[in-house]
C-alpha cells in the first residue's frame, strides 16, 4: 500500500512539473530532441516559397489560412474540427506528439495564433515554441534543408479547449471580479488617439493595455519572463483569467502566448474589435486627456 501512495506521489509530481514546463524551448534543445520519435516541427508562414526555400530538416509546412481561416464572418476564425484533425493528422500529429513551432523572420504573431489554434484544439501542455524561430536555429550554426519529408499519418482527434470566445463571454468578463479584459494593440490605438479605420475608435470599456510589440525584442524573441512579468502585473494577478484582443484576433495572440509564459489562464476574443466596433450596442471608450 504504502507502494502505491509512494507511486501515486511520485506521478501526482510528475504531473505538475509538466504543467509548469516552459513553452518556450531553444534551438539547443530542439538540436538535442530532433531525432525523438514524438517531435514534430512545424515551420508557419504566410507563404510556402519560405519553407521550399530553406527549413529544419523533416518539419512540415504550417499555412494560417488552414487553421485560421477568413470567411464573410470576419479574418481568423476557428477551423472546422474535423478538417484539422485531418490536416494535423496528414502532419502526423498524434495525441502523444510533442510540437515545436518555428516562425520565419519576424512573422511572429501569426505563429502565435498557430500556438493559440493547437492549444484549443487539445495540444495544450504538448505544443511548444522556438524562441527565436527559424533565425534563431540558423544563427547557431544548425543546418537546413530544401528537402521535403513526407510526414507518417499521426493518429490526432481534436477536442476544443473553449480558448477562443465570442462577445458574449466579453460582456460577461466586464463584469466578472475574477476576469480581465486586455487590450493588445500599441497604446495609441487602445487610447483613441489615432484613428484605426474601425468604426469606432478607443477600446473596450475597462479593459487593460498590454501592447503585443512589447513582448518581443529585436531579434523577433520572447524577452526573459522577468520583463514581461512587468506588463503584467500592474494588470492582474495570477488568480485572474485575462481575455485578449486586438483588431482581428491575430497580434494578440502575442500575448496570449506572453501569458502562457508566465503561468496566467489567458483567453482570446476571437471577433475582436473587428467585429465589436460594428455592433452599436457594443460599448467603447477612448482615454481622457488630461488638462
Amino acid at each position: 500500500m504504502k507502494k502505491l501512495i509512494f507511486f501515486a506521489v511520485l506521478i501526482t509530481i510528475a504531473i505538475a512539473a509538466r504543467a509548469q514546463e516552459s513553452i518556450l524551448v531553444t534551438a539547443g534543445w530542439l538540436k538535442e530532441h530532433i531525432n525523438d520519435p514524438d517531435l514534430v516541427i512545424l515551420q508557419i508562414g504566410y507563404l510556402k516559397l519560405d519553407y521550399e526555400k530553406e527549413h529544419i530538416a523533416g518539419s512540415q509546412f504550417l499555412w494560417p489560412g488552414w487553421l485560421a481561416p477568413d470567411s464573410p464572418e470576419g479574418s481568423f476564425n476557428a477551423p472546422d474540427p474535423a478538417a484539422a484533425t485531418e490536416l494535423l493528422q496528414k502532419m502526423g500529429i498524434s495525441g502523444n506528439s510533442r510540437v515545436v513551432l518555428c516562425h520565419v523572420r519576424n512573422e511572429v504573431s501569426v505563429a502565435a495564433r498557430m500556438f493559440l489554434t493547437l492549444e484549443d484544439l487539445g495540444l495544450k501542455g504538448r505544443v511548444f515554441w522556438l524562441n527565436g524561430g527559424l533565425d534563431a536555429w540558423k544563427k547557431e550554426g544548425n543546418p537546413v534543408t530544401d528537402k521535403v519529408t513526407v510526414a507518417k499519418r499521426g493518429n490526432f482527434k481534436a477536442k476544443l479547449a473553449d480558448l477562443l470566445v465570442d462577445k458574449v463571454y466579453v460582456q460577461k468578463a466586464m463584469q466578472a471580479s475574477n476576469q480581465v479584459i486586455v487590450d493588445a494593440r500599441m497604446q495609441k490605438y487602445y487610447d483613441g488617439s489615432e484613428p484605426t479605420g474601425l468604426p469606432r475608435d478607443g477600446h473596450i470599456p475597462g479593459a487593460r493595455n498590454i501592447p503585443y510589440p512589447d513582448m518581443i525584442d529585436e531579434a523577433n524573441m520572447f524577452k526573459p519572463t522577468a520583463k514581461l512579468q512587468e506588463y503584467f502585473t500592474p494588470v492582474a494577478d495570477k488568480d485572474k483569467e485575462l481575455v485578449a484582443y486586438c483588431f482581428i484576433g491575430q497580434t494578440a495572440s502575442v500575448v496570449y502566448m506572453a501569458g502562457r509564459i508566465l503561468g496566467y489562464k489567458m483567453k482570446l476574443y476571437d471577433g475582436s474589435l473587428q467585429e465589436w466596433t460594428r455592433i452599436a450596442e457594443l460599448p467603447m471608450e477612448v482615454t481622457k486627456k488630461e488638462q
